[in-house]
């Protein structure tokens, strides 16, 4: 008997011709926080910090992100 499971998210989804993916990074601290920038009007929405390459992974298969993700400072 399994006590824990291992949970599977699935693809989350976002509207490809409104928002970009985007790392906003802190040229300061170094922090890093991912999420999607308004093409419009320019306003970055955080999803999640991204502490290493595996939270930056996590992030790209949340929202099935293949291509890099452009960094803004």
């Amino acid at each position: 008997m399994k006590l824990f499971k291992k949970s599977v998210s699935p693809v989350r989804s976002f509207d490809r011709e409104r928002f970009t993916p985007a790392i906003r990074c802190s040229i300061c601290t170094g922090e890093q926080a991912a999420g999607f920038q308004d093409r419009q009007t320019g306003a970055f929405r955080e999803v999640m910090l991204i502490r290493d390459e595996a939270d930056l992974r996590a992030f790209m298969s949340m929202y099935g992100l293949t291509e890099p993700v452009r960094k803004i400072y």
